[in-house]
């Protein structure tokens, strides 16, 4: 296998115009011996913007045990001051509206940067599949190539002691 064209027949068994994108770039980069494995985290961490990065961030703090608790105390706190503290002069008197309105806005403040969040992930997991595809790819034709070095190796040792056999035999009496 000592070109590309005989690479692609050999392990593929069709023309290469037929090989998509990623199986081409694999058996270039296995014909010349480079790694294809790369950092994913800093290769998407390189790509995501400034928005992109916050939006995360976001996520993050906003799906924490964390941010549960203490969103629970700061409703707790509202609710406690505006109906034993303040009883008489509360800024926003039970049912809550004011607070109701807060809650509305940062729910349709969170929900959409939650959303690009998972469009990031799934972002990553796509790309993330794409490269664990590439090295499975390069790891098998790589086992592949060995067991076919290994299988050219035993049959030449295999060759050569029956030729050994044969040159025995031929001193051997009659």
């Amino acid at each position: 296998m000592h070109n590309l064209s005989d690479l692609i027949h050999h392990h593929f068994d069709k023309p290469a115009d037929e090989l998509g994108e990623i199986e081409k770039r694999v058996l270039a980069k296995a014909h010349e011996r480079k790694i294809i494995s790369t950092d994913i985290n800093a290769a998407l961490q390189a790509e995501s913007s400034a928005g992109e990065r916050l939006a995360d961030s976001i996520a993050r703090i906003g799906g924490s045990w964390s941010f549960i608790v203490a969103f629970f105390l700061f409703l707790a706190f509202w609710c406690v001051v505006n109906t034993v503290v303040l009883f008489t002069r509360a800024f926003d008197p039970y049912p809550f509206i004011f607070l109701n309105l807060v809650l509305s806005m940062l729910a349709a403040i969170q929900a959409p940067i939650i959303m690009m969040s998972q469009n990031r992930q799934a972002e990553r997991d796509r790309f993330e599949a794409a490269k664990d595809y590439e090295v499975n790819l390069k790891a098998e034709l790589e086992v592949l190539s060995l067991h076919q070095k290994i299988d050219m190796r035993v049959l030449t040792e295999i060759a050569a002691l029956r030729e050994d056999i044969e040159r025995l035999n031929q001193r051997l009496p009659s």
